[in-house]
C-alpha cells in the first residue's frame, strides 16, 4: 500500500490499489479520522487532505468536533451484558422488553448521537417526539381498511423507555465513555394522583362468587363443566389468600398444607409461594380451605388442558406434583365479569384476576388487620399498601383521632348561661 506523509507527518495519504483514489487519515482528539479525497491525482489529493485537516482543527478549537462512542455502540454492549448477568434472575420476557424498546423507539431517535450529546434536553426532546403525532402519507382509494387513529403512548410506557435509556447511559458510564448520567426526570411532572387499584367491594365480590357458583352448577356448555368448577374455586382461593396470579399458576398440591390456626382455632392453609419475589410463605383465611379440598378431591382430565379445549372423558385424581390450576380462565372469567357489569370499576379501570388480590388486601384492612402483617403475608411492602390501598379506604381514618375538639376555656367575666348556651363551632 502506497503511503505519503504531509504537514509534518500529521496527515497521511494512502491508496489501497494501484491507480485507485487517495484516502487521508490523521489522529486528533484521541481518535483516528479518515476521509476519501476522491482524487486519483496525488497533487490534488494533497490539497484536499490539507483543507480537510485544517477544518478539523478549526472545529476542534470551537468545540464542534464530534468524537466518542455513539448511543448505538453503548446499546449493543448493554444488551449483551444485561442478558448475560440477569440470566436466571430476570424473566426472558422482561429482558426482551428492554431490547424491544431500544430497537423500536430509542435507536431510531438516538442512533447517531454521541453519548456526550445525550443531555436532559435531549431526553425531553425524545418525550416530545413520542407524544407528537407522526405525519402520515395520504392514503389512496382502494388501499383497503382505513388507518387506525393515532393514540399517544401512555405515561408509563414513556417512563419505561426513559428507564431503558438510563440503563444504557449507566453502562456507558461504567465503561468510562461518559463522566456522569444526565438528569432524565420529567421536569413538568407534578405529583401523581392517588388512585386505587381495581378491586371488588364486598357487595361486588359477593355478586361475583354467586355468578361463578351458578356457572359451575349450570354452565352454558356442559362439556366445560370442569372448567367452570375450577373457575369458581379459583375466585374463592384468590380472594382468601391474596396470591398473585403468576404465583397461583406455579402452585402445586405439595406446596399447600391444611393446618389448625392457633389464634382462631379454625383450619387455614399454609402455602409455600414461588413467584415474583422468590420463595415465601402465606397463611390463608379459613375461606380458602374448602375450595382447596374440592380442588384436591376433583378428578381432572388426562392430557393437556386449555380453556378452548373440551375436557377429556378420561380422568384421574391429581398428584402432589400437579398444579392446582393447570389451565387459564381468561375468556370465561371476563365473560362473567361483563355479564354482571363488573368488568370496570368506578374509575373505568378494567378488572382482572389481579383484582382478587387487591380485594383480599382491602378486605383485611377493612377488618382492622395490622398493615405490616398484611404486607408480610402478601410479600410486598407497607409503602405499597399505604399508597395503593389504604389511601382510599374510609375505615383507615380513625374518627377518634380526627374529630377532636379542644375544650373551650372559660373567661372570668363570662356569664355561666352564655357558656352553656353557646353553639358548637
Amino acid at each position: 500500500m502506497e503511503i505519503h506523509r504531509i504537514l509534518g507527518d500529521k496527515v497521511r495519504l494512502y491508496r489501497r490499489a494501484e491507480g485507485g483514489t487517495w484516502h487521508c487519515s490523521t489522529f486528533l482528539k484521541s481518535r483516528e479520522w479518515r476521509k476519501s479525497t476522491k482524487q486519483r491525482s496525488l497533487a490534488k489529493a494533497k490539497d484536499v487532505a490539507e483543507d480537510w485537516y485544517f477544518q478539523l482543527c478549526a472545529k476542534d478549537r470551537y468545540g464542534e468536533l464530534r468524537s466518542g462512542k455513539t448511543f448505538a455502540e453503548a446499546a449493543k454492549i448493554f444488551e449483551k451484558e444485561y442478558e448475560a448477568i440477569t440470566r436466571g434472575r430476570r424473566s426472558p420476557k422482561w429482558v426482551r422488553g428492554h431490547k424491544d424498546r431500544i430497537r423500536l423507539h430509542l435507536l431510531p431517535f438516538f442512533k447517531d448521537k454521541l453519548l456526550s450529546e445525550i443531555t436532559s434536553g435531549a431526553a425531553q426532546e425524545y418525550r416530545v417526539h413520542r407524544m407528537t403525532e407522526p405525519e402520515r402519507a395520504p392514503r389512496e382509494e382502494g388501499d383497503g381498511e382505513e388507518a387506525k387513529p393515532w393514540k399517544p403512548p401512555a405515561r408509563n410506557t414513556i417512563h419505561n423507555e426513559i428507564v431503558t435509556l438510563s440503563m444504557v447511559l449507566k453502562t456507558a458510564q461504567r465503561h468510562g465513555w461518559i463522566e456522569q448520567v444526565p438528569d432524565l426526570s420529567d421536569p413538568y411532572r407534578r405529583q401523581s394522583k392517588i388512585e386505587h387499584r381495581p378491586w371488588f367491594t364486598p357487595s361486588e365480590y359477593k355478586l361475583l362468587y354467586e355468578a361463578t357458583r351458578r356457572n359451575a352448577a349450570h354452565p352454558k356448555n356442559k362439556r366445560f363443566k370442569w372448567h367452570a368448577e375450577q373457575l369458581h374455586d379459583f375466585v374463592l382461593f384468590m380472594a382468601n389468600t391474596g396470591l398473585r396470579p403468576d404465583e397461583v399458576r406455579q402452585l402445586e398440591f405439595r406446596d399447600v398444607e391444611i393446618v389448625d390456626d392457633e389464634w382462631s382455632g379454625q383450619q387455614i392453609l399454609e402455602i409455600e409461594v414461588r413467584g415474583k419475589r422468590g420463595t415465601g410463605y402465606c397463611k390463608s383465611m379459613p375461606g380458602a380451605v374448602r375450595p382447596f379440598e374440592r380442588l384436591r378431591d376433583r378428578p381432572r382430565p388426562v392430557g393437556e388442558i386449555s380453556e378452548d379445549k373440551v375436557a377429556s372423558s378420561k380422568t384421574e385424581m391429581p398428584k402432589p406434583t400437579d398444579r392446582l390450576f393447570p389451565n387459564e380462565f381468561k375468556k370465561m372469567f371476563n365473560g362473567l365479569l361483563s355479564a354482571n357489569n363488573l368488568k370496570f370499576d368506578r374509575a373505568g379501570k378494567a378488572r382482572t384476576a389481579y383484582s382478587l388480590r387487591h380485594s383480599y388486601i382491602c378486605f383485611r384492612l377493612l377488618e382492622g388487620a395490622d398493615i405490616y402483617q398484611v404486607a408480610k403475608n402478601c410479600r410486598t411492602s407497607v409503602e405499597m399498601i399505604e399508597k395503593h390501598y389504604a389511601a382510599h379506604l374510609k375505615d383507615m381514618i380513625d374518627t377518634s383521632l380526627v374529630n377532636v375538639r379542644r375544650e373551650r376555656q372559660k373567661r372570668k367575666d363570662e356569664p355561666k348561661e352564655q357558656i352553656e348556651g353557646s353553639p358548637d363551632i
